[in-house]
């Protein structure tokens, strides 16, 4: 059962990486957390983790993409305290000339879109709440483009836009909305699904970095940001491992 006012906080794309750290960081720190993915296995079983670990948490299959099961699961809400905007990726890192069409179309639904369906059906709760925080995970590639990553940056700068606009939109509410940016984040997935499985492709983009970003290191700024006194609003929030300086440079000990 869940505690006469503890807040809820929903994270997308919880199933592994940023979002299944922020999912444990934010149950750690109170919220009863509702995570979503399209693996309802794994939600399911980092679920029974975070309750046995003596917090709250509930499981829930779903795709970001799918507007029907996005209105379907916000009618669960009368109010919610946090959304996180998590669900997204990079599939390729193909030049201009040659990029798939269908990966560019993917990258947008999930990134920029899946954001604008979660974001929409779960808005009048977080209005409800009289202290809601939407938060948007888009990334240094929103900010600054790089050879290779025109898909993935165009993706990433919608997700930027609509945190600045929504922002812009709701001021005189009270909902909150924060943009965290993270530069190179070494998970277990995120390259190696831009490359198709291809483990040594992956593991070059982390070769000779000394201590790239973890998953746990962004989960802590979120919930950092998530938790300052309501009148407090971290508009943007870019967070890069030490080694790296911008998309472009970073030093690699090889």
């Amino acid at each position: 059962m869940t505690a006469p006012g503890t807040p809820i906080a929903v994270v997308t794309g919880a199933s592994s990486g940023i979002g299944a750290a922020t999912a444990r960081q934010l149950a750690a720190a109170g919220y009863r957390v509702v995570l979503t993915a399209r693996r309802k296995d794994r939600v399911e079983a980092l679920a029974a983790e975070i309750n046995d670990a003596g917090h709250q948490a509930t499981a829930y299959a779903l795709d970001v993409t799918d507007r029907a099961a996005v209105d379907e699961f916000a009618t669960a809400f009368r109010t919610l305290a946090v959304l996180v905007n998590n669900a997204g990726g990079a599939l390729g890192a193909d030049p201009v000339a040659t990029g798939d069409p269908d990966d560019w179309r993917r990258m947008y639904e999930v990134n920029v879109l899946g954001t604008l369906h979660m974001t929409q059906a779960l808005l009048p709760a977080l209005t409800a709440s009289g202290d809601g925080t939407v938060v948007v995970l888009s990334s240094t590639a929103g900010h600054g483009t790089y050879e290779g990553g025109a898909g993935y940056v165009a993706a990433k700068n919608g997700a930027r836009v609509l945190a600045e606009t929504l922002r812009l939109e709701i001021v005189g509410t009270p909902v909150r909305v924060i943009e965290i940016a993270p530069g190179m984040v070494k998970t277990d997935e995120f390259a190696t699904t831009r490359f198709r499985g291809d483990t040594d492709k992956a593991a070059k983009v982390y070769a000779g970095v000394p201590d790239p970003l973890t998953a746990d290191d962004v989960a802590e700024t979120i919930t950092w940001a998530c938790t300052r006194p309501p009148h407090v609003n971290i508009d943007l929030l870019v967070v890069r491992p030490r080694a790296q300086a911008s998309n472009t440079k970073v030093h690699r000990e090889l």
